[in-house]
């Protein structure tokens, strides 16, 4: 058995460490508008939930001073919303491109021509044809070393009729697309296996 310390490990190590031991990693696509009004969109492969009775979501990104931050994340904290866009496969490609660099007075909705959606409860737009859509409102920001975890409280669901079972979202319908260790990329393939216990 391989064994070492953290400490031991340049940063470059650990990140891909952990980033290919913690997988699939699911995918937020995430929407946002600035101050300016300018609609900003980007993947977040750092992404979970932490609440269910009370819907919340997190996404973690680069920490620093806010000036510096990625757009998304000032985007949330100054407007205190986003919207998280589930990720399918037939969205991977139009998904990569928006993690394209652009100033800030440029949009990834015109660069990669993703019609926008309107939103019911915040102002950010959401990918009008994405599967499944949460408009969140900002919970809490904490710092994690050198990642900022942002917290999003759903305050309202998109979801396409076709993925619909007796009014439940079908997992077998829903072919999202999960973040692997280096350049790889998983689709949600159900095992016929059902939890015992």
């Amino acid at each position: 058995m391989h064994e070492f310390a953290p400490s031991d490990r340049t940063e470059r190590e650990i990140s891909r460490l952990v980033k290919t031991v913690v997988t699939p990693r699911p995918i937020a696509w995430i929407s946002t508008v600035s101050d300016a009004g300018v609609d900003n969109l980007a993947p977040f492969s750092s992404y979970n939930y932490v609440s269910l009775t009370e819907p919340t979501v997190l996404f973690n990104t680069p920490n620093g001073p806010r000036s510096e931050l990625k757009d998304t994340a000032r985007n949330a904290l100054e407007s205190g919303e986003f919207v998280v866009n589930i990720v399918t496969e037939a969205d991977i490609e139009r998904m990569d491109h928006t993690s394209a660099a652009l100033p800030d007075d440029e949009s990834e909705f015109d660069l990669v021509d993703i019609e926008r959606g309107e939103s019911r409860t915040v102002s950010a737009p959401r990918v009008a044809d994405a599967t499944v859509s949460m408009e969140c409102t900002l919970h809490d920001s904490i710092e994690v070393h050198d990642k900022l975890m942002i917290l999003g409280d759903v305050q309202y669901v998109h979801v396409d009729d076709e993925l619909l079972t007796d009014g439940q979202i079908d997992m077998r319908d829903l072919d999202t697309v999960g973040r692997l260790g280096g350049p790889y990329y998983t689709v949600s393939d159900p095992l016929p296996f059902e939890r015992q216990f």
